[in-house]
């Protein structure tokens, strides 16, 4: 199990695979993802999408999400789009990150 550190925000990986061999990365993240934090997402799930298999970002212990935090997640979308290697998904979305991303029109392109 990975693990990325910072004093606001830090996630684990945790890799599966199911019986069908398709790979999961699971990774779960804890803290305020913010401008301070978004370049750690970044540096950690870019590499991933390169690997292929469906990437999973699990909130269920996000505290806080900024416009930077949710710039570099619309930027990583965007990356497993076009690489077209993997899919990308965010899990346990609280009521907050929920409305944040219909209030910016991004609820679709993070449900496909």
């Amino acid at each position: 199990m990975a693990t990325a550190q910072d004093a606001s925000f830090h996630c684990e990986v945790e890799e599966s695979q199911d019986s069908t061999g398709w790979k999961t990365t699971s990774v779960h993240c804890h803290g305020k993802l913010v401008n301070q934090t978004a370049g750690q997402i970044k540096d950690l799930v870019k590499p991933l999408i390169g690997n292929g298999g469906r990437i999973v970002l699990d909130f269920a212990d996000l505290d806080y999400l900024d416009s930077s935090g949710l710039g570099a997640l619309v930027g990583l979308k965007v990356s497993a789009l076009h690489q077209g290697l993997c899919k990308l998904e965010l899990q346990n979305l609280s009521p907050r990150i929920k409305d944040l991303l219909k209030i910016t029109n991004l609820t679709q392109l993070f449900s496909s």
